[in-house]
Order: structure tokens, then C-alpha cells, then sequence
């Protein structure tokens, strides 16, 4: 009986993917459970297993784009494994016949050629700007999705960006001091953005709206602290989202995003490691970024942007000194969120990490 091969249901508002890759060719023999091809859609990368094991049959070719619920292909789950058909003893009155079967069949000799290659060394010259010297490659459906939502965002909102500084001579101090014990414990490493996860739930507490997002003329409040942490990967920006991140100790933040994070570069991220985000953090200062104004991840109204820590010279005290300092962005939706509000958010963000302690006593 052949099996239909159905594109499965990844998420509410997914309507269709582009198959990437088949990871087996056509009239192989696939195993129930066995990954079968890759589909992007516009959020992630999903694996689609084998719905039943037998002869392949492919209908859909690679980079074609298919709906939720087309048939790509088939099973013929009548046909058995090669694995069975090997073990199956050869007949005793042909022992001949046997002895052929035993050895792999001599392929057929191949035809001579009508006409012998031409070969060539002359040096392949690059092309220059007159001869065109271009690439054309198609946009994946991932990159697609978030240029529509990168161009709607600036389209949809009144953003506005704050701007601030931390100096992070404290939580650098404190990493130093306690990583070690930390990875002994926890097997994972101290990084900032612990710091930075609870410092901006200490912020979003004092300041609700800024979790908030617009329906229409009505405000919506969010009563968790789902943070959305930005990371780059081959196919594009994505941002996994950690959940309730009040209730998290910083060892937990650390492990769920370096987990998510893996996901997210391995293809491997699941839709809904992808929603239900209240808020965003980006870090650009891993690439190096000083400073940038981050756009917004609706229908989120504010994120927030790290930037690359460097020594500069400020004044503490009346007296000029040196300090790891790291310049903070948060860009907001100015319809729903005031300037004053917007401020005082960051400023939070800013007093939290300039004294952890803060976040250890909620204070």
C-alpha cells in the first residue's frame, strides 16, 4: 500500500514551506522515524520524519514550495528491507549461482568516447564590472519572512530610540571571581546576559507597559517575562524566546540559551521556541557594534541592545578614570510608550547591572 507523504502542520499561521533537501534519493528504502527532508518556513527549519517504512517515491522536488497538507511523495510499505532480502539463504541445488551472488555484478563497460576531452590551461580570468560578474541566489523563506516583518515593523510603529551607558567594572568583577565555582556547579559558563535577562525583568516590573504591546485602541499587559534573545545564524536572525524568566536562576538562563542558541544554528529550532516573546534583547557588541538602534520585534513595543564593552575614560567622583563601559539602546514604540517611561526603563536596566546585587535582593 503506498503511504502519502503530507507536509505536517508546524504552527497556527504557517501556510506553506520550501522543501530544502531530501536527506534520501528516490527508490530508497526508508525506515519509519527515519529524517526524510528538511522544510524552512518563515519562522524555522524543521526535520519531517518518515511516516512508514518502504520504497521511496518523491513528488516534490527540492526548492519547490509547497502548502500545509500537500503530498510530496509516497511509501510503498509493501517492499522490504534490503537488510531482510540479504539475510534470506540462496537456494542449495544452485551453488553456482550462489557463488555469483556473492560477489558484486561487473557493470557494464562503459562506451568509448566519440570525441577525446579537450583540456586547458589557460588561467580562468576574473570577471571585471563590465562583463556583469554577479550571483543571483533566492531569497530563503526564512530571509523573506523577516524582511516583510523588518519593513512592517518601521511601516507599523513610531520608533524612537534612548540611549545609555553601564559600566560594567562590577558584573566583570563578579564573573571573574565566581566563574569557576559557577561551571563547576553548573556546568555551564557565567556570561553577561544573565545579568542583562534580570535586569531587564527588574525593569519590566517597574515599568509594565514597556511589556505591553497595541491591539488595535486597546493595550494588552503581559503578566510574564517571556525574553527573546536575538541570534545570528546562517539563514538569519532568529529569536528564541525564554520563558518566565523571573522564575530562572541565572545558571538556568545560561543553559537555555546556549541550548536554544544550538538549536537555532543547527537548524533544529522548533516553532515554538520561536513565540510568545514580551520583550527582546540583542547583542550586537558580539560582532563588534559600539552602537545601534535596534528595530523592533513586533507585536513587541521595545528591545533592548547590547553593544561591545570598551575601556574609556569617565569621570568618577571629580576624577577621570578608566572603565569597561558598554552602551545601552532601547528603541520603543513611542504610541504606547512615553519618552519619560522609555528613560527610566533604561536607567533600571543601567543601576541593575552597575550593582548586581540589586538583582540578588530584587531591590
Amino acid at each position: 500500500m503506498a503511504v502519502p507523504i503530507k507536509v505536517p502542520t508546524i504552527g497556527e499561521s504557517i501556510t506553506e514551506g520550501t522543501i530544502v533537501s531530501w536527506h534520501k534519493k528516490n527508490g530508497d528504502f526508508v525506515r519509519e522515524g527515519d529524517p526524510l527532508f528538511e522544510l524552512e518556513t518563515e519562522k524555522a527549519t524543521t526535520t519531517i520524519p518518515a511516516p512508514a517504512s518502504g520504497t521511496l517515491q518523491i513528488t516534490a522536488k527540492e526548492d519547490a514550495t509547497v502548502a500545509i497538507g500537500a503530498v510530496v511523495g509516497q511509501i510503498d510499505d509493501s517492499a522490504k528491507s534490503p537488510a531482510a532480502e540479504e539475510k534470506k539463504p540462496a537456494p542449495a541445488a544452485q551453488p553456482v549461482a550462489r557463488s555469483e551472488i556473492q560477489q558484486p555484478p561487473a557493470p557494464p563497460a562503459a562506451p568509448a568516447p566519440t570525441q577525446a576531452p579537450v583540456e586547458t590551461h589557460e588561467p580562468v580570468k576574473p570577471s571585471t564590472p563590465s562583463g556583469g560578474g554577479e550571483r543571483r541566489q533566492r531569497m530563503s523563506a526564512i530571509r523573506q519572512r523577516i524582511a516583510e516583518r523588518l519593513l512592517a515593523s518601521q511601516k507599523n510603529t513610531a520608533t524612537l530610540t534612548t540611549f545609555n551607558e553601564a559600566d560594567m567594572s562590577a558584573v566583570i568583577a563578579l564573573r571573574t571571581r565566581y566563574k569557576e565555582s559557577f561551571k563547576d556547579k553548573h556546568q555551564v559558563n557565567l556570561g553577561f546576559m544573565p545579568f542583562f535577562v534580570k535586569a531587564c525583568v527588574s525593569a519590566l516590573k517597574a515599568f509594565p507597559v514597556v511589556n505591553a504591546f497595541l491591539d488595535g485602541s486597546d493595550i494588552v499587559f503581559h503578566d510574564s517575562y517571556h525574553i527573546g534573545v536575538a541570534v545570528s545564524t546562517e539563514k538569519g536572525l532568529m529569536v528564541p524566546v525564554l520563558r518566565d524568566t523571573d522564575r530562572m536562576s541565572f545558571a538556568q538562563i545560561d543553559q537555555v540559551i546556549a541550548d536554544l542558541a544550538a538549536k537555532a544554528r543547527d537548524g533544529k529550532i522548533a516553532v515554538q521556541d520561536l513565540q510568545g516573546g514580551t520583550f527582546t534583547i540583542t547583542n550586537g557588541g558580539v560582532f563588534g557594534s559600539l552602537l545601534s538602534t535596534p528595530i523592533l520585534n513586533p507585536p513587541q513595543s521595545a528591545i533592548l541592545g547590547m553593544h561591545t564593552i570598551q575601556k574609556r575614560p569617565i569621570a568618577v567622583d571629580d576624577q577621570v578614570v578608566i572603565r569597561p563601559m558598554m552602551y545601552l539602546a532601547l528603541s520603543y514604540d513611542h504610541r504606547l510608550i512615553d519618552g519619560r517611561e522609555a528613560v527610566q526603563f533604561l536607567v533600571r536596566v543601567k543601576e541593575c547591572v552597575e550593582r548586581p546585587e540589586r538583582l540578588l535582593l530584587e531591590v
